[in-house]
């Protein structure tokens, strides 16, 4: 067992917790001590509660020193996205405004977390009110790739991928709209998920879109990030869009791997315009999954460019209607960037969002009958590794890439149709940099995403991989 708790993934550490090879003190001490060195640098965190975290380990220490049961994930440190509302700590949005009402309700999946024994220790930074892709932050800070700070981290859910990736804590929740989650897992060199829509409840995350927000885990494996949906799947009266969500073993079908699987790979759309290391890293994690036994075979999306402009208008007219009166009481308190595209939200009519709504409900007919064919599709989770953080762009091949306009190309499918999808470590470039490998199961089949994922993982090291401490 690593001598650094901080080492320790969320299934070890919470073993060892258990079975009082380590002390849930002496871990959340660790844990602590770690946010307060490398956190100023790397800006993961807005708020972090010391005090409240190490009452919560001694009480947990306390019980399972007295031999009472505690939950699956007693004494894990974890974070949430400062999106979520946590009963005594303090909601921003990553804005300059905005002020949360005392009597919000906690978000479900935070109480569930707690209620399997993880402690939050803190909110995490984000891209002002969860809409951008690169996760820069004028009023909190951008939070810094930890294996580049020069580079950023991805967004929304920006310090989500930082704090795993940096090994603040080892597992964080963000949440996802177009991308959020997978976009800072993959530059990040993390697992993330967006689960399945309705399979875990959006009820206390400030919302973006109803009809596209998800709220999910990021994670360093995806046998962890099993043990997280695990722990907040599952109806709740709050959120009518998870009365169907089903009650599985997220962690026991895992070793399922990818054999006899049937993986389609969506050339086109997906594969143009990549970042020269991003391709030859697919393609060589492609070759892995062959290897796997599973079944590679290229499909056709004829309507992934359509779906991408679908999601566009849908989620700006949502995100336009919640913020509606706060742009009007302090549009110039807004990030500019964001400020911007609320503000495109107020261009569509009645008219295009319905004819939208229309649209999305045929391309999920459309994906449907592609999932009748397929088990998964593979795909890069971004078009290129992550931008320098002063300017949002990357260049290369005399080009320059705008991360805005690129980083969420491929991540608005899923997140449009509801499909579960995931990010997990495939490469890394000559400059030291993560790429991630895109994986889009069947609605409802995140089990067989997360064996794949698995399966994928024991053939590789990529997710063992871990960016330098700063000397």
């Amino acid at each position: 067992m690593p001598a650094d708790p901080c080492a320790d993934g969320v299934a070890a550490l919470a073993a060892a917790i258990r079975t009082k090879e380590r002390s849930a003190v002496e871990v959340m001490r660790a844990c602590l001590e770690r946010i307060d060195a490398l956190d100023p640098d790397l800006k993961a965190f807005v708020s972090v509660y010391p005090d409240q975290s190490m009452a919560s380990a001694q009480a947990i220490e306390d019980a399972i020193l007295a031999g009472r049961a505690v939950g699956p994930l007693a004494g894990v440190p974890v974070a949430v996205k400062d999106l979520f509302k946590v009963d005594g700590m303090r909601r921003t949005c990553g804005s300059k405004f905005f002020e949360d009402s005392a009597e919000a309700p906690e978000a479900t999946s935070v109480t569930r977390l707690k209620a399997a024994g993880a402690i939050v220790v803190g909110l995490l930074n984000l891209h002002e009110f969860a809409f951008g892709p690169t996760g820069q932050n004028p009023n909190t800070g951008t939070a810094r790739n930890p294996w580049n700070r020069d580079r950023v981290a991805g967004g929304s859910s920006s310090g989500s991928g930082v704090a795993v990736a940096g090994g603040l804590v080892p597992a964080t929740l963000g949440s996802d709209t177009g991308g959020s989650i997978r976009i800072p897992a993959a530059l990040c060199g993390v697992v993330g998920l967006k689960q399945s829509y309705g399979l875990a409840s959006r009820h206390g995350i400030f919302p973006v879109s109803a009809r596209l927000d998800h709220g999910g885990p990021l994670t360093r494996s995806a046998a962890d990030t099993a043990l997280i949906l695990q722990a907040i799947a599952g109806t709740d009266p709050a959120d009518p869009s998870t009365r169907h969500a089903p009650l599985l073993d997220y962690s026991r079908g895992l070793d399922g791997g990818l054999s006899g699987l049937r993986i389609g790979v969506p050339r086109g759309f997906f594969f143009d315009d990549l970042h020269p290391e991003v391709d030859q890293a697919i393609a060589d994690a492609l070759a892995v999954i062959e290897d796997q036994g599973a079944t590679v075979t290229d499909i056709d999306l004829p309507f992934a460019a359509h779906a991408s402009e679908v999601w566009n208008l849908l989620a700006l007219a949502e995100a336009y209607a919640v913020h509606e009166q706060m742009l009007a009481d302090h549009g110039d308190a807004y990030s500019p960037d964001v400020r911007e595209r609320m503000g495109l939200g107020r261009e569509y009519t009645a008219r295009d969002f319905v004819r939208a709504q229309g649209q999305a409900a045929e391309i999920n007919r459309q994906m449907a009958a592609v999932m009748a064919q397929v088990d998964l599709l593979a795909t890069p989770t971004a078009p290129i590794p992550a931008p320098f953080a002063d300017s949002g762009a990357l260049d290369y091949d005399g080009q320059t890439v705008d991360g805005h306009k690129a980083l969420g190309r491929f991540t608005r499918l899923a997140a449009l149709t509801g499909q579960p999808a995931l990010s997990l470590p495939a490469g890394i470039t000559r400059d030291g940099l993560p790429i991630g490998l895109q994986l889009i199961g069947d609605w409802f089949r995140d089990d067989r995403l997360l064996a794949a994922a698995h399966g994928f993982e024991r053939a590789t090291d990529w997710h063992q991989r871990r960016p330098p401490d700063p000397a």
